[in-house]
């Protein structure tokens, strides 16, 4: 995220939809309309055949990228709520059976992985779910004996974490009343998102495009505290790597805050007086200082911010860090954890686009 990159303006509006030219704005806003596609499928009883006997666990099997990404997060903000484990593997295990359900999720339907796990799954009895195109090898593999809830909106697989998060979230819907998702409602939530977040804001009242001005131009790391914050980092990390073709580091606030330190006790940061009294003609550019973006959820930000307190590089970003948000500011705050996590997962991967689009 070279600053002398910058052609465009991140206010210039139209400036940043004429250097659209791969659609990716319009990718990271159809965040919204995925979860709804995917409430419509549950509606019309895509998954009425999991429901019945509770199962012993839900395993998830996944390939790389937002698919293994969202079944971490699955896994730690349901842990508490559902009476079955929730598994997040990179193959089927070989205890499954009859007694487990088996979510396959991925988007490519010739991966291999995905392919033997399918079959393996039919074979053994489970119930298998197939969250990816069903098609091809993995269309085969099935035989027609698993549910398929394939994509209806398409968008390239980067932008799909909150399509794996809706479906697993209907998932477990389906196979235990203990869990209750409102899809629609989280729809909305991140349409609205997605629409604060637009090129036709400015960045004062724009999350996404502030966050952007924040980090463009400095080594970033995204950080979390917890499982699931910890996940949506690694996965804004990948992201932004992808997006902005720029390297972004990921961890744990620990870790962060190490770095931060060991740069402080080693001058690997601009000293603050120097920074004061520099002079870029006579001194020469200042050197670039890590800048730490702690991910969290309502329910842990007053202790992310209590550890955080006197670092200068810290910015601790959560759901409700919206400047203009209408109504009650702390709406988002007491949301639920998936609501969350989805809604900055969209701003993350918005700010993304906004670093790529000013790069020009």
């Amino acid at each position: 995220m070279n600053a002398t990159r910058a052609s465009v303006d991140l206010d210039d509006a139209s400036g940043l939809i004429a250097a659209d030219r791969d659609g990716l704005l319009r990718a990271a806003s159809m965040a919204g309309a995925q979860v709804r596609a995917t409430a419509a499928a549950v509606e019309e009883g895509v998954l009425d055949p999991l429901r019945g006997e509770r199962p012993r666990s839900l395993i998830w099997v996944s390939g790389r990228g937002t698919a293994e990404s969202a079944g971490v997060m699955l896994a730690a903000v349901l842990a508490g709520v559902t009476a079955e484990p929730i598994v997040p593997v990179y193959e089927v295990p070989p205890w499954i059976g009859p007694l487990d359900v088996l979510v396959v999720a991925g988007d490519d339907p010739a991966d291999p992985v995905l392919v033997a796990a399918a079959a393996t799954g039919v074979r053994r009895g489970a119930r298998v779910v197939v969250v990816a195109p069903a098609e091809g090898p993995l269309r085969d593999a099935s035989a027609g004996r698993a549910v398929a809830l394939s994509p209806r909106v398409w968008v390239p697989d980067e932008f799909g974490l909150c399509r794996y998060l809706a479906a697993g979230l209907a998932i477990a819907q389906a196979v235990d009343p203990a869990v209750h998702v409102d899809l629609a409602a989280l729809a909305d939530d991140l349409d609205a998102e997605a629409l604060r977040n637009s090129a036709a804001r400015e960045i004062v009242t724009n999350a996404a495009k502030s966050l952007a001005d924040r980090i463009g131009g400095r080594g970033t790391a995204f950080v979390g505290d917890s499982p699931a914050t910890l996940a949506l980092a690694r996965h804004a990390a990948s992201f932004f790597l992808r997006v902005t073709g720029e390297p972004v580091a990921s961890g744990g606030l620990a870790d962060g805050l190490v770095a931060l330190r060991s740069a402080a006790a080693t001058g690997g940061g601009a000293d603050p007086v120097d920074a004061l009294f520099h002079d870029e003609e006579l001194d020469g550019p200042l050197p670039a200082r890590l800048r730490i973006v702690a991910l969290t959820l309502g329910a842990e930000r007053s202790a992310v911010v209590a550890r955080v307190a006197g670092f200068d590089d810290v910015d601790v970003v959560g759901a409700q860090d919206v400047p203009d948000l209408a109504g009650d500011p702390t709406a988002l705050a007491h949301g639920r954890p998936e609501q969350q996590l989805a809604t900055l997962a969209v701003r993350l991967e918005m700010a993304a686009v906004y670093l790529r689009l000013a790069g020009g």
